[in-house]
């Protein structure tokens, strides 16, 4: 099904493989004032930083280990949004700025890497704007501008502005992994232009896909809203909507479990404070050992402070990730709505149309003489009222069987074109399903990663940590 926005000539996807260009790192960057952006740390370079020193990595190389990206065609693309900051700061008209970075082998960019810096309404407007633009396609979420769940303070706070780069970053790296979204015209100005408000104003004007009024608009309500449900539904959508409520109900159940192991951490590491003070106050009641005993304690609040940090750069994005994934996964379900929805209107057009012919056949069967098919409630009382008024003759007929023919032809085009809509668009989705798909493995492949990375690094930290205060420990010695 063709889709609005400009394509390039290599948009063909005959097949579709993984290759091992990076994806973007989700670490937490600082907000800058005053216009200062200073760089990434080397000890955390970013997917694209990475993807620029290895460029045989760019054309498909495998390397174990590493994060993986789809490869559409031998065409790729890796955004990493980074460097929040905070412009006319102090004013009514501050907002926060987000340096978006580009690097990519599509031929619309003809210099890479790209940095341009937009602010949220922007992605807002890219969001809205692709959903108009390409239906059929599943265009990932972004967090309402007025959503609370994750806000500790105002908008402008570190921690607000924090959430906010991490969920516009699992926005942009879905952009990159779709093969139609990615090389889209609108992505592309966004990614790139300089003169981006120019550029809004330019796909303000472009006309909807959808926006030409069709046959439907001049059925009546009643006909129109006969229906509520698909008469014949497709078992691969069903399938496919069924095989995406499991998934959310798994990724839900994921939540619930981690989130009580954070709850049971965070008693953990309060229950390693207060025995620290206890092995203090026990450390000045026995002098030999006092010594010992604090360095114990010292490390059971090291120990502690571990726990914190699992929480503030493991657990907390893994369960922010999990929730990005849930609204994707309903993005989908919205396509897939959408489409039973074309399905519909093929339905009720053919239905109106077998209305329309019955009738047309009644008048026909009527000027010859039979009295034709048995007819509802409806049409009786109908032809009776005619029969009253002196209306019902034999060229009164002609001329609404003449109506209904041409009635009759339009419903014929507008049906097969229904009929085109709905089976492009399930084609489609079908596709869409697939780069979903695709999509989700590589994201859950890298959460898991991460969190698994995270629980190990903290683990080998207090490992190293008990293993030094073990042969201070040994030292103690105890009279028998």
């Amino acid at each position: 099904m063709s889709t609005a926005g400009d394509h390039h000539p290599d948009d063909g996807f005959t097949s579709i493989t993984w290759d091992q260009p990076p994806t973007s790192q989700h670490d937490p960057i600082g907000v800058y004032a005053n216009n200062e952006r200073p760089p990434l740390p080397e000890s955390v370079p970013s997917s694209v930083d990475r993807a620029e020193n290895r460029p045989m990595a760019m054309e498909g190389a495998s390397r174990e280990g590493e994060h993986t990206m789809p490869n559409w065609g031998g065409k790729w693309m890796a955004i990493q949004v980074r460097e929040p900051t905070k412009e006319h700061e102090g004013s009514k008209e501050m907002f926060v700025s987000y340096a978006v970075r580009t690097i990519t082998n599509l031929s619309g960019f003809p210099t890479t890497p790209v940095t341009v810096r937009r602010r949220f309404q922007d992605f807002v407007f890219l969001r809205d704007h692709l959903t108009r633009l390409f239906p059929a396609c599943v265009v990932p979420p972004i967090p309402d501008k007025h959503r609370l769940e994750y806000i500790k303070g105002d908008r402008f706070s570190l921690e607000f502005i924090k959430q906010r780069r991490l969920d516009l970053q699992y926005f942009m790296d879905r952009l990159a992994r779709h093969p139609t979204l990615q090389r889209s015209q609108l992505v592309n100005d966004f990614l790139q232009s300089t003169q981006w408000s120019v550029a809004m104003h330019k796909h303000l004007s472009t006309p909807s896909p959808d926006g030409r009024p069709s046959l439907l608009d001049n059925i009546s309500d009643s006909l129109v809203n006969a229906f509520t449900k698909v008469r014949k539904p497709d078992e691969r959508f069903i399938e496919m909507r069924e095989s995406i409520d499991k998934y959310e109900e798994a990724m839900n159940g994921i939540d619930r479990l981690i989130a009580k192991e954070r709850s049971r951490t965070e008693d953990l590491a309060q229950d390693y404070v207060d025995l620290a003070a206890s092995y203090q106050g026990l450390g000045y009641l026995e002098s030999g050992i006092t010594e010992p005993l604090n360095r114990f304690a010292e490390k059971m609040l090291d120990f502690s402070t571990l726990l914190k940090e699992l929480d503030s750069k493991t657990v907390e994005p893994f369960l922010s990730h999990c929730h990005s994934l849930v609204q994707y996964s309903q993005a989908h379900k919205s396509v897939i709505k959408l489409r039973d929805q074309k399905q519909l209107d093929f339905e009720e057009l053919s239905a109106y149309l077998s209305a329309v012919v019955a009738e047309r056949d009644r008048l026909a069967a009527l000027n010859t003489g039979h009295s034709g098919a048995p007819v509802g409630i409806s049409t009786f009382l109908r032809d009776k009222v005619d029969q009253l008024r002196g209306t019902d003759d034999i060229h009164t007929r002609r001329e609404r069987i003449r109506k209904l023919d041409i009635k009759i032809k339009e419903l014929q085009d507008a049906v097969t074109g229904a009929h085109e809509t709905s089976t492009e668009f399930s084609e489609e989705i079908i596709k869409e399903h697939n780069i979903f798909e695709l999509s989700k493995q590589a994201e859950m492949k890298e959460m898991m990663g991460a969190y698994a990375d995270g629980q190990i690094e903290m683990h080998q930290r207090a490992i190293d940590d008990w293993d030094r205060i073990i042969p201070l420990l040994q030292k103690i010695k105890v009279d028998v």
